[in-house]
């Protein structure tokens, strides 16, 4: 039997539970921010697409041109989040949501799918390796670390914006930035404020609330991106231990 999935739309946009985070009907700011932020991007062709019950199964995915990152190409599909945890993991869901986005991208005509990935896989991004089991390949990179991974239908490629690769901004103190893309960022983001705080660390947090300043980013970024002495650090969401590693190594 098929699983059964479903897409977000404007309709039960307000009714259904965003996968990324599992709680009951209780309100939660990351999950009513999230919302929000959806509610806009819609419209402009993004698609949530979760499987059809209260699980951690979904792929979320935009147009390029509306996609909110430093990330340029003619007619391409940029893939922010594929997701499977838990038990629900070896049934087959994976497979699914990434044929159904395959299989819109070409019904669209698009030229193909690109995503951002790093030589090493990092814990806030979609698994890399699942995705060049598909035929994406690393198709540019920033720095020594990210790639930008494609799998192109009609031989072009994208590419970072040139801004994406200056990984470096003036200001020494910690900074980051971010989007209300994902749900967890509220909470992440009143985490590393509050740490801060407490211990006397300057830090610049930077929303980044319109399509224009994602574009111009001086990094590569999915919804976050991390700053210290000047130098892009990393994509990661971070906890105390992370701010903590980041604040050492760069003393």
């Amino acid at each position: 039997m098929e699983p059964d999935f479903i897409n977000l739309t404007e309709e039960n946009l307000a009714q259904e539970h965003l996968c990324c985070i599992i709680r009951s009907k209780k309100p939660h700011p990351g999950v009513e921010a999230k919302r929000q932020w959806l509610a806009a991007r819609l419209k402009e062709g993004h698609v949530f697409r979760k499987l059809d019950a209260k699980a951690v199964v979904f792929i979320e995915y935009a147009p390029l041109e509306t996609a909110w990152v430093p990330i340029v190409g003619d007619n391409y599909i940029y893939l922010y989040c594929l997701w499977v945890d838990g038990g629900c993991k070896g049934k087959g869901y994976g497979r699914s949501l990434m044929e159904s986005c395959l299989a819109d991208a070409k019904r669209q005509g698009r030229s193909g799918i690109c995503m951002l990935g790093a030589k090493k896989q990092k814990a806030w991004l979609s698994d890399q390796a699942f995705a060049k089991k598909f035929g994406f390949e690393a198709v540019d990179t920033a720095g020594d670390e990210y790639e930008l991974l494609a799998l192109s239908f009609d031989g072009t490629v994208p590419q970072f914006a040139p801004n994406a690769k200056k990984l470096a901004i003036e200001s020494p103190e910690l900074t980051i930035c971010y989007s209300m893309q994902c749900p967890f960022i509220p909470q992440r983001v009143e985490a590393v404020r509050r740490y801060c705080e407490e211990r006397g660390v300057p830090l610049s947090l930077i929303p980044v609330d319109t399509l224009q300043k994602a574009k111009e980013l001086p990094c590569v970024f999915n919804n976050w991106a991390v700053f210290y002495g000047g130098r892009f650090v990393t994509v990661n969401q971070l906890d105390a231990s992370g701010i903590e590693r980041i604040l050492k190594k760069g003393s």
